[in-house]
């Protein structure tokens, strides 16, 4: 998926890595990312939120318990994607946005665009699977 900015610019391979037009491509980015994890957040029931009543059959409560843990692993995902955005975002700030954290070499705009918040190249995520098995 291509995702434009709002004035329509798309990060080039033929522009200087890094510049401001991209800069403020990927925070815009990012900052909405941010803004609609939030708001995912808040629309996942708390943990501890129970309807209370636990009336109903055994399938009822069923039914409840996997909803229940339903929005636990979700809620769970939605906040490990909102910690990468912010990561991200802070890794803007810092200037060592779109280099690799494990090698320093650009990230490169394509595994940046579609996903943003990766803070590792191809290959360095690639030799840390690899190292992983």
């Amino acid at each position: 998926m291509t995702t434009h900015s709002a004035d329509g610019y798309l990060p080039s391979e033929t522009e200087v890595f890094m510049n401001p037009a991209q800069v403020a491509y990927f925070r815009q980015r990012l900052e909405q990312m941010r803004d609609d994890l939030r708001h995912e957040m808040e629309t996942i029931p708390h943990a501890d939120a129970d309807d209370g009543t636990r009336e109903g059959d055994q399938t009822d409560h069923a039914s409840a318990d996997t909803e229940r843990e339903f929005g636990l692993v979700n809620r769970a995902r939605v906040e490990i994607l909102l910690a990468q955005a912010e990561q991200a975002l802070i890794r803007l700030d810092n200037r060592t946005f779109g280099y690799c954290a494990d090698t320093g070499a650009p990230i490169g705009l394509k595994r940046l665009v579609a996903q943003p918040t990766t803070a590792l190249s191809l290959a360095a995520q690639e030799a840390r699977e690899r190292a992983g098995r």
